[in-house]
């Protein structure tokens, strides 16, 4: 959740992603869409087709997926995605360039890398800032034992 727009400080859009309860990206366009169909015409107008592919990725992506994001200090935070897609106009998403977000579900607690499932650290060191499916077959089956084990389930 870094923001592609080198003016916006590291670290901003997580902190307050973590706060609020959400995942997203960003991407801001000139008026707030209505709809995710306007808020991928106005993406690719401003930002281009591979920004609008990135959002309509983002958006896609099935309630309950789990998702990751590292801090400043370098922990993993784990989330779950709790609905869907809606654009955020506030004066605070737009200052940190997170306006495309989603409901997540994250545990209260961050991780040390070594917590973290090998598939998991090797996306995040090819480094980037864009909204990347992990392909590591055993992220997911490691991240749901992770999610049960901190929230006491099973």
């Amino acid at each position: 959740m870094r923001s592609r727009d080198d003016g916006v400080a590291p670290g901003v859009a997580v902190e307050r992603a973590l706060r609020r309860g959400i995942c997203g990206v960003g991407g801001r366009v000139d008026a707030a869409p209505v709809s995710l169909e306007a808020a991928l015409a106005a993406v690719d107008r401003r930002h281009g087709e591979r920004m609008a592919r990135r959002l309509e990725r983002f958006a896609a992506v099935p309630e309950g997926a789990f998702v990751w994001t590292r801090d400043l200090d370098g922990l993993f935070w784990l989330g779950r995605l709790t609905g869907s897609w809606r654009y955020d106009g506030s004066s605070d998403a737009l200052g940190c360039d997170l306006v495309h977000v989603r409901p997540c579900d994250w545990l209260a607690d961050p991780m040390a890398p070594g917590r973290v499932p090998t598939g998991v650290l090797q996306s995040f060191a090819r480094g980037g800032r864009n909204w990347q499916r992990i392909h590591a077959g055993d992220a997911s089956p490691l991240s749901a034992a992770i999610w049960e084990g901190a929230r006491g389930i099973g």
